[in-house]
């Protein structure tokens, strides 16, 4: 570890990555004392899982020493309890059965999009709403998902008593719960990834994008539009092949794999006078 000052080329990729950090703190409420707060929490928990020396337990003094958070303060942080640290339990089984009714054979159309089903088992046989939840988990009630997707605006019920998805992907229109739980998980793997990569981590993970400037509006909604279907087509493939894996289930380690798309000025408005 370098005990010289960061350089400008840190601190200004920092400073980007901080900016759209910064825009949802305050668009929700998060003044800066919270935000400090919350960034000293985190550095003495990254400081204690991945700055051991030896291997050995990392004490408060060598947090203090690394963090500059106050050897009190690092104490009491180290002993506070993080209840908010995984995805609710209804984020991970609502991902799985939209992965299910986006990817499995049984749950496509013709042109393998998600067919509507029919709500009930007894009206749709095998291909319902109901046998789809089923498929998934059993410790959840299909009408009890149906009607909270039906707020959150994922899915629709048509005139026949069919369920359509709206969605390819799980991301309510409504509800920050939901919203918030996929931001912490996507972006912070995908950061996770790239600080790998800038640390030097070994084997690299797979993190590249394309860039283009000069793109009129009409160029880039046409874009996005393949992005999407791109992503989506490669999404589904990783899917299955996951679905593959032993059974039950062997290993201890997870993934993501994630596609974006991105788009804004070439340059920041200029600033009037």
């Amino acid at each position: 570890m370098s005990e010289s000052a960061p350089s400008t080329v840190v601190l200004s990729a920092l400073r980007r990555v901080l900016t759209p950090l910064a825009r949802l703190m305050l668009a929700r409420g998060v003044t800066l004392p919270m935000a400090i707060e919350l960034l000293k929490r985190v550095f003495v928990e990254v400081a204690a899982k991945d700055f051991a020396l030896d291997k050995k337990t990392v004490t408060d003094s060598r947090i203090s020493l690394l963090t500059g958070v106050h050897r009190k303060d690092v104490r009491r942080r180290r002993d506070l309890d993080d209840p908010a640290a995984d995805l609710p339990p209804k984020i991970s089984l609502g991902a799985q059965v939209v992965a299910s009714w986006t990817t499995d054979q049984r749950w496509l159309d013709e042109n393998g999009r998600p067919r509507a089903l029919s709500r009930l088992a007894r009206h749709g046989g095998p291909q319902s709403f109901e046998n789809l939840v089923s498929s998934v988990s059993r410790d959840i009630r299909p009408r009890s998902l149906l009607d909270e997707w039906l707020r959150l605006g994922i899915v629709e019920v048509n005139y026949h008593d069919e369920v359509i998805l709206l969605t390819d992907a799980f991301i309510p229109r409504q509800g920050d719960e939901e919203k918030l739980a996929y931001y912490g998980h996507n972006v912070g793997d995908h950061a996770s990834a790239a600080t790998d990569n800038v640390l030097g981590g070994f084997p690299t993970w797979f993190e590249r994008s394309v860039h283009h400037t000069e793109l009129t509006p009409e160029e880039v909604a046409a874009l996005r539009d393949r992005a999407g279907q791109l992503g989506m087509a490669m999404l589904q493939k990783l899917h299955q092949q996951a679905e593959k894996r032993t059974k039950p289930p062997a290993g201890d380690r997870r993934i993501t794999c994630g596609v974006y798309f991105y788009s804004t000025h070439d340059s920041p408005p200029k600033e009037s006078a």
